[in-house]
């Protein structure tokens, strides 16, 4: 089988599990719940409307993603009778966010969905909130030793491993499945970047022509230029660079202008405008993976409303993995984000179709 052949199947493999059985396991190794297996019937939501339940957000940082998850977490909790008291951003700082939970507790919730930055120091953060009683539904990361069904109701994150595996696929893709490629990952404690991270090296590997060159951890979000470039300087015949997420991508391409390297090829997760008016533009940003936070945030409201009346809740749910190129970034931004695409973006695409 030739080498074209061989990334092209893939690519179709990636595409059609994509339609499957989310292929994640949780941390603990729990089987996968679909999202929308997540159900509340009309007798449960009737009977959290008869009570003032209250609910906060306790987020990790700001982004397109945490936006789009929060507005669909308020929908869902609207539909719920469940008013929201409190939305947090901890600028991905541990500590902001242990703080931020200490000021939240004091407005006195019933619900917390968090997505925790930190899962050791957030063991001893969230302990107060355990003890109090309060709900909890976490987002990607769980607190260390906290156990689900008594400390909390459950997980709800990404299908890490076709988000890591399409990402492989795009990157190859971008390339003609040959080439030198440099994988950045996230040098931290996190479990479901941990877990991408891992896929998209471990996918890479099924293609023949591409060899990882290197590899570099970053903890810090704005030293993606940084870490670009220095790599960029060792392997200047570098064809690809994986980035692990939105915002270091940005530093990633801001490397490649800085360095002339218009035919790099850049893949990430998430969707953010930079990337995606980079993209629509002929820039270095070949492919972006994405969830759907939208409907996550609708999701942890409905786990949520579960654990709210003490209803056992899936202990791993995950959304879909959807691949977004230049030819469908305006039906993925929608579908993922639900809301329409940033004026500039749709100018561009705009300027390209009239071209």
């Amino acid at each position: 089988m030739g080498t074209r052949r061989w990334w092209l199947t893939g690519m179709l493999a990636v595409a059609l599990s994509a339609h499957a059985q989310p292929l994640s396991r949780g941390p603990h190794g729990e089987q996968p719940t679909p999202y929308a297996a997540v159900v509340l019937k009309a007798s449960d939501i009737a009977a959290l409307k008869r009570k003032p339940y209250r609910a906060a957000l306790v987020m990790h940082t700001s982004s397109d993603f945490s936006s789009a998850l929060i507005a669909g977490a308020r929908k869902g909790f609207a539909e719920l009778g469940i008013s929201v008291v409190a939305v947090t951003d901890a600028g991905m700082d541990p500590q902001k966010q242990r703080t931020d939970l200490e000021t939240v507790m004091a407005l006195k919730p019933d619900l917390i969905v968090s997505l925790v930055i930190d899962p050791v120091s957030g063991a001893i953060a969230f302990r107060p909130v355990v003890a109090a009683g309060v709900k909890l539904v976490f987002i990607s990361n769980v607190p260390q030793g906290l156990v689900h069904g008594r400390d909390y109701a459950g997980i709800v994150t990404d299908d890490y491993l076709a988000m890591g595996q399409t990402a492989a696929d795009m990157l190859a893709s971008s390339i003609k499945g040959k080439g030198d490629v440099a994988l950045i990952y996230h040098a931290a404690n996190y479990f479901v970047t941990n877990q991408r991270d891992a896929a998209v090296k471990q996918a890479l590997a099924r293609y023949p022509g591409i060899r990882v060159v290197a590899t570099r951890g970053i903890s810090n979000q704005q030293d993606g230029e940084v870490i670009a470039s220095a790599i960029l300087t060792q392997y200047p015949k570098l064809s690809a660079i994986y980035a692990p997420w939105d915002s270091i991508a940005e530093g990633v391409t801001a490397a490649a202008r800085a360095a002339g390297r218009r035919d790099l090829k850049v893949v990430t997760m998430d969707l953010g405008a930079a990337n995606a008016l980079d993209m629509v533009k002929g820039g270095n940003m070949a492919g972006i993976v994405s969830d759907l936070p939208y409907e996550m945030g609708q999701t942890v409201a409905r786990m949520g409303g579960l654990a709210l009346l003490n209803r056992p809740a899936p202990a791993f749910v995950t959304v879909d993995a959807v691949r977004v190129d230049s030819a469908n970034l305006s039906t993925q931004w929608q579908r993922a984000l639900n809301r329409e695409l940033p004026a500039a973006v749709a100018q561009a695409i705009a300027r390209k179709g009239a071209r």
